[in-house]
Formats: structure tokens, sequence, C-alpha cells
């Protein structure tokens, strides 16, 4: 079996009970997107709902990276969870944005960012307008 040329590396860090920060260093392609792919099972089967994907160190990702991205995105999001891409490189980031996928998955620029949009989810707690909405009419009026 090959060597892969370019190997992956994949850390992984759990800043909240829910969330998992995938640092991931290296050429995210169909010869390494499996190894990406594991990090992510093991921890969605340990409960996490919220992934961070730190696309840093990235130089290259092919459709192979990003199918592994949206089916991330498919399987938390029913749970509820979230994707979030943090930083990725100028190349990584114009793939994501040619073929869409930073409109389906939040790109931040820091990690600190990414938390920021999990705690403000509207699934998760009410917003502004939902906590302060005016009652409301009576039936009789609305009539």
């Amino acid at each position: 079996m090959p060597i892969a040329q370019n190997p992956l590396s994949v850390e992984v860090t759990v800043p909240r009970e829910d969330v998992a920060l995938l640092t991931v260093e290296g050429y995210l392609d169909v010869d390494t997107a499996t190894e990406l792919q594991a990090h992510l099972a093991n921890q969605l089967h340990h409960g996490r709902r919220h992934f961070l994907l730190d696309l840093t160190g990235v130089p290259f990702m092919d459709s192979s990276g990003m199918n592994i991205i949206l089916r991330a995105y498919q399987e938390v999001r029913d749970r509820p969870g979230s994707v979030h891409i943090i930083a990725p490189t100028p190349a990584v980031r114009r793939i994501l944005d040619l073929t869409g996928v930073s409109i389906t998955v939040p790109v931040s620029e820091t990690t600190d960012e990414a938390l920021a949009l999990i705690d403000h989810r509207p699934s998760d707690r009410p917003g502004p307008s939902e906590e302060y909405a005016a009652p409301a009419e009576p039936a009789e009026r609305r009539a």
C-alpha cells in the first residue's frame, strides 16, 4: 500500500463538551480525506455536536475534502449541531466559494468567532426578537 506523498495531520481538541476543534494540516485530497473522516466519526461517536475545522494549514483541498465536510454537515444538522470552517488558506477559500460550500458551511477567521456563532444559533436559544416579541393581538382585533 503506497504512503500518501503529502500526509495529513489532524489534531483534535475539545474546547467544550459538545464541540470538537480539528486542526488539519496537509493536503486534503483523495489520498488523505479518510483520515479526516475517521476523526470526525470518532468525535461524533463521543457525542460532539459542533465541529470546528481549522484549515489554516491546508494548502490544497479537492472534492474529496469538500465531500467529507458536507457529509459531516448533513450528519450533525439534525442533532442539532453544526460544522464551521476556520481560516482556510486563499486557495481553499476559493474552492469553497466557487462550489458554494461556503454558503452552506459557515467560514470564520478565528476559533472564537466560530464559537460565538455556535452560542448565537437561533435553534439553541431564542434571539432578541423571540425573547422580547410583542404579545399577539386578541383574535377579535385581528378580524
